[in-house]
């Protein structure tokens, strides 16, 4: 089955925010989902900076041979069905990957994780491979990252016995699967969370797990859930794992977070790893929200790791403003060449009532200090009835930040990438 449709080619407009152009993304033709630009997924080839991609819900694809000045977007299409919770990224071979939940209309909802993949960015995609399903069980919320050493793709997400599901009988809990041979094949799943949460999708779930890739091809994985911020371990690229994940802190006020105006807003926890050959080298960084300073002031935390996960620092906020207003649904990465820690947000320090603006905050010392820059154009105002996805998205390679969101307009979603360049923010101390 074809797996491209709808190829829009006219160029948007580009506006500019203080020193940061905003590009919107065109919406491919003919999709008429309502929530269509929500839930956000962009990565940078790490071969080629000015090959860019981006996905959203439920079936969007998008892509840019300029480094995101200008973009392409089409409809992707699989016999599995593409339900939403796009995960894209590039391999070292540059092999671009759309990452889904199914929909097979042959089983039931949402079975299974679907990989997508082509051969160059702009090209068709294949059908899709998945791990294999379990029964009707749900699985949902996945996360995927490539090992620079040798290609391989880990992908960690949340298997429920039954969605929402109040019976305690049911529970969630983390799986894992790799793929050695670029997402044509996946290992058997197997559970790495020995502690199970419940299927209501709420704070008492085990959810947000998100692999990371160490110097030394250890593997490891994040989330959070009833015992808090947790961590699993693997130092033989999955094959065995700690028996008990490492408890690292609470995650104060729960991930099912309260935000006025949003219809949901988690604070689902984001791991990276350094892969620089700067001096931080090693370092986990784990970023996420939450209230412990107060449920009408929602704040974004940093902790990080120097020793594999053994120790973690006290959780340092990231958000440098005094306003005690919400900064919500963050997402964080760090460049690969570089080290550096670069996170988007939601914000409404400078706002009143729901107004809400975009941030980056960046540190160039591994978390020690941080810097602040509005990087959207101007405020919206969500409406709390319209699903919103769970999260915005950010990719820095080579000094080339694309930080990814949506934004709310007269019932419409609209999505947007800033145009940042690691030189920006040395004019910004200049001036």
């Amino acid at each position: 089955m074809k797996a491209q449709l709808a190829l829009l080619l006219v160029p948007f407009g580009i506006w500019a925010q203080g020193r940061f152009d905003v590009v919107e993304l065109p919406k491919p033709e003919g999709n008429t989902y309502r929530y269509a630009q929500s839930e956000p997924s962009i990565a940078i080839s790490p071969k080629n900076p000015k090959h860019v991609i981006a996905g959203s819900i439920l079936n969007n694809y998008y892509y840019s041979k300029d480094g995101g000045h200008s973009w392409k977007s089409k409809m992707i299409e699989s016999p599995y069905g593409v339900y939403g919770d796009p995960v894209t990224l590039f391999d070292q071979k540059s092999r671009v990957y759309y990452f889904h939940l199914s929909n097979y209309k042959k089983t039931s909802y949402l079975d299974r994780i679907v990989c997508q993949s082509a051969k160059k960015y702009c090209k068709k995609f294949n059908e899709g491979t998945f791990p294999s399903p379990n029964g009707t069980k749900v699985q949902d919320k996945h996360w995927v990252v490539v090992n620079p050493e040798n290609n391989e793709l880990y992908m960690t997400w949340t298997q429920f016995d039954e969605y929402n599901s109040s019976d305690p009988k049911d529970s969630s809990v983390i799986v894992f699967s790799k793929s050695n041979d670029q997402g044509r094949t996946w290992s058997e799943p197997r559970r790495i969370s020995h502690f199970a949460g419940d299927c209501l999708d709420s704070d008492e779930t085990v959810e947000g797990a998100v692999p990371a890739v160490g110097p030394d091809g250890e593997v490891y994985v994040t989330w959070t859930g009833p015992k808090g911020l947790v961590m699993q371990k693997s130092m033989d690229a999955g094959e065995t794992w700690l028996p008990v994940e490492k408890i690292l802190g609470p995650q104060l006020g729960g991930w099912d977070i309260n935000v006025p105006g949003m219809c949901r807003a988690n604070g689902l926890p984001v791991l990276k790893c350094d892969l620089s050959d700067g001096p931080h080298r090693g370092t986990l960084y784990l970023n996420w929200t939450d209230q412990r300073n107060g449920e009408d002031n929602t704040d974004v935390f940093l902790m990080k790791s120097i020793d594999g996960g053994e120790t973690w620092t006290a959780p340092a906020r990231v958000n440098q403003d005094k306003s005690e207003r919400h900064q919500f649904f963050t997402w964080m990465d760090v460049d690969p060449s570089t080290g550096y820690l670069y996170f988007a947000y939601y914000d409404r320090r400078n706002t009143t009532e729901n107004d809400t603006e975009v941030f980056l905050s960046y540190s160039w010392d591994g978390g020690a200090t941080f810097h602040d820059e509005l990087i959207s154009k101007e405020p919206f105002t969500p409406d709390s009835t319209f699903f919103f996805g769970d999260y915005l998205n950010i990719a820095a390679v080579e000094g080339k930040i694309r930080p990814i969101w949506p934004s709310y307009h007269e019932g419409n979603v609209k999505l947007w990438v800033a145009i940042i360049d690691e030189m920006d923010f040395m004019k910004v101390k200049d001036d």
